[in-house]
């Protein structure tokens, strides 16, 4: 069947999150920062904690149904643990989620091959991505600063449809959007489980861009792996 379309994962796929991940505790921090200018928080250590109750709780029932809850109702739940009683949708949980955003955007850096990767794939099929992010608007935000969203027909992140990978329906609605069915469209990115595997479940191809060793390996099976991103190109022509 002729391929119509190629969709990607966002992070350590087309961009990449640096300094093995430290973006965590920074991100937290200027969040915090934030808050305490509007709430009162005794240490940022209550606040970590609070934090991570509030994540561990709504991961515990999201993780069954591999729902992806926006960054909004973690924050949110996370004043509710503190005293404060401020909705998904309120400006002082806004405004904190757009500061642990902005904080993380100075750890991640597009790979060197992507925009030369997704100039030259435009020309010839449609573009997407699929990512898993509980801030979408992180994701767009990334992609226009690094002038990359206009090559892309859709994109769908997790955290705005509340679902994440590898459930089959993040990848259907790429799919639905782009006019395609499975087996027309290959899907890139860097984890057997999430990516690979739940992109097979929908019939589409696979490449596995190998960033990292995964224990999944013996038993995932992309149809090609590449260890950098140019090596696509050569695979897709």
């Amino acid at each position: 069947m002729i391929i119509k379309a190629v969709l990607f994962d966002m992070f350590d796929t087309l961009i990449m999150i640096e300094h093995n991940h430290q973006f965590y505790v920074p991100s937290l921090k200027r969040m915090f920062d934030i808050l305490k200018n509007k709430v009162t928080i005794e240490s940022f250590d209550e606040f970590v904690n609070a934090y991570t109750r509030a994540r561990v709780e709504l991961y515990k029932k999201a993780d069954i149904k591999n729902e992806e809850p926006h960054f909004n109702e973690r924050v949110s739940k996370a004043l509710q643990y503190l005293g404060y009683n401020y909705n998904k949708d309120s400006s002082v949980v806004i405004d904190a989620t757009l500061a642990f955003c902005k904080e993380f955007m100075k750890y991640v850096k597009i790979d060197k091959d992507t925009k030369k990767v997704l100039t030259k794939l435009s020309k010839n099929y449609k573009l997407g991505i699929v990512s898993n992010f509980a801030i979408p608007e992180c994701v767009v935000k990334l992609l226009q600063n690094n002038k990359i969203k206009k090559n892309f027909s859709v994109i769908i992140v997790s955290g705005d449809i509340n679902k994440r990978k590898p459930s089959p329906e993040i990848f259907e609605k790429a799919l639905k959007a782009l006019e395609v069915i499975g087996p027309e469209a290959v899907f890139v990115g860097d984890t057997l489980d999430a990516d690979i595997k739940g992109a097979q479940e929908v019939g589409m191809k696979t490449i596995f861009i190998e960033r990292r060793e995964q224990k999944e390996k013996a038993f995932i099976h992309p149809d090609k792996t590449i260890k950098k991103l140019k090596e696509l190109l050569l695979f897709i022509e």
